[in-house]
């Protein structure tokens, strides 16, 4: 099985290097936190980093090799019955020259620049990559009622109104999860931007404290998600057209372009939005909080 360890300041940015690192998502691989570092104020902060270790989950690929094997003999046996058909074709092409003549003749005084604007029209297309979003669990809500205070959405519940409340905002909050147990909050009510702040930096780091108090004690990591005012969708959006918008740009100068400096879960839509993105590739540069993307030029 392939393994891979991580450290960083939190648990978040130690799971999303080793995801980068081993190129999958969080739902192929099983996350065990080796080391939580030490604990200071409130229990909450950690002077020395933590240490995760990402365990790929295996998966069968002997279908598709079948299915290659399979095609190879039906296109050997298409090839010796096209051939006899496609020479008549090609010797009554050959006989009938006045017509093509007339082309030639229209075409002709057709200026060059028209054919250089038709080339650059085709090539514009094909340049542009093709942007994806990512990929979207399906998040089962759970009513208030049913919610289990001992449960990771019932913990992070009871602590978010703890916190909004300190913060002098009325909100509700629904949880939700997914398949794999990870925690979905929405907040909702009279943030007026409170929660969100600077580029969502505020709601990142409810969403970081939040992740510290279900995951406390826990061996395995669950991952904690939190939006208000559908901003998480609006970012995503945001950071998408920036990286075609980028990806253009190195695919017509030629050049690296670096981004701004994001967090792990902001380099990882980029990375994600341009994976299948033929003519360019992307890698993450310098060290937290000042670590960007990088768009390369394949070429």
């Amino acid at each position: 099985m392939k393994q891979y360890e991580a450290s960083a300041k939190t648990v978040e940015e130690a799971i999303e290097l080793g995801l980068q690192e081993l190129g999958v998502s969080i739902g192929d691989v099983d996350v065990q936190v080796v080391e939580e570092g030490s604990k200071g104020l409130f229990g909450l902060f950690g002077s020395r980093p933590v240490k995760v270790r990402l365990t790929v989950k295996d998966s069968e690929e002997d279908p598709l090799a079948d299915l290659l094997e399979d095609k190879k003999p039906a296109k050997a046996k298409k090839e010796p019955e096209k051939k006899p058909e496609k020479k008549p074709v090609e010797k009554k092409a050959e006989e009938k020259k006045p017509a093509p003549e007339k082309k030639k003749a229209e075409k002709k005084p057709e200026p060059a620049a028209e054919k250089k604007e038709t080339a650059a029209k085709s090539e514009k297309p094909a340049a542009k990559p093709e942007i994806r979003p990512m990929e979207k669990p399906e998040v089962t809500m759970i009513p208030a009622e049913e919610l289990d205070a001992e449960s990771p959405a019932g913990i992070a519940h009871t602590f978010l109104m703890e916190m909004t409340k300190l913060m002098g905002v009325d909100v509700t909050i629904d949880m939700g999860t997914d398949a794999d147990g990870n925690v979905y909050g929405y907040i909702n009510g009279d943030t007026l931007g409170i929660l969100i702040g600077r580029r969502g930096e505020t709601l990142d780091a409810v969403q970081y404290l939040t992740s510290l108090k279900v995951n406390r004690g826990r061996e395995g990591y669950i991952r904690v998600t939190l939006d208000t005012e559908n901003y998480r969708a609006k970012r995503e959006d945001t950071l998408i057209r920036l990286a075609n918008r980028m990806a253009n740009r190195a695919l017509r100068t030629g050049r690296k372009v670096s981004l701004e400096p994001m967090n792990p879960y902001e380099r990882r839509i980029i990375h994600y939005a341009l994976q299948q993105t033929s003519g360019v590739t992307t890698h993450s540069e310098g060290e937290e909080p000042n670590r960007h993307v990088v768009i390369t030029n394949k070429k």
